[in-house]
């Protein structure tokens, strides 16, 4: 499984409206989300907007394949271009992949370390 991690700009005056319409997504797009491998998806918002995604998936390029051809996507995206700065394209095209340089779980797997010293 891919672990992806990525950023987007909230505008500052959109924050409170932001965080608001993920508090209740609509139940089909959590669904396409769900059937088109995002795993594990969550978003972090900073008082300055910066907002981090991450996600688990086989395929960031299946996963999001799969989104583009969602009609509830569409919409979604359509509706939460306005809420970003730079944003061009629909917000899951457009987002700024950030690289892994730390991973607990695989260095602990590289170690030799016995389970109950880890």
């Amino acid at each position: 499984m891919r672990r992806v991690c990525f950023r987007l700009q909230v505008k500052h005056d959109r924050l409170e409206e932001y965080v608001e319409r993920h508090s209740a997504v609509w139940p089909e797009m959590l669904e396409a989300l769900a059937a088109t491998g995002w795993h594990n998806y969550s978003l972090f918002l900073d008082p300055s907007g910066l907002l981090i995604g991450y996600f688990e998936t086989p395929s960031l390029e299946e996963a999001r394949a799969g989104m583009a051809q969602a009609a509830v996507n569409s919409r979604w995206q359509a509706e939460m271009k306005e809420f970003f700065e730079d944003v061009n394209n629909a917000p899951d095209q457009d987002f700024v992949p950030l690289t892994e340089v730390f991973n607990l779980g695989d260095q602990l797997n590289r170690v030799t370390l016995p389970k109950n010293e880890r």
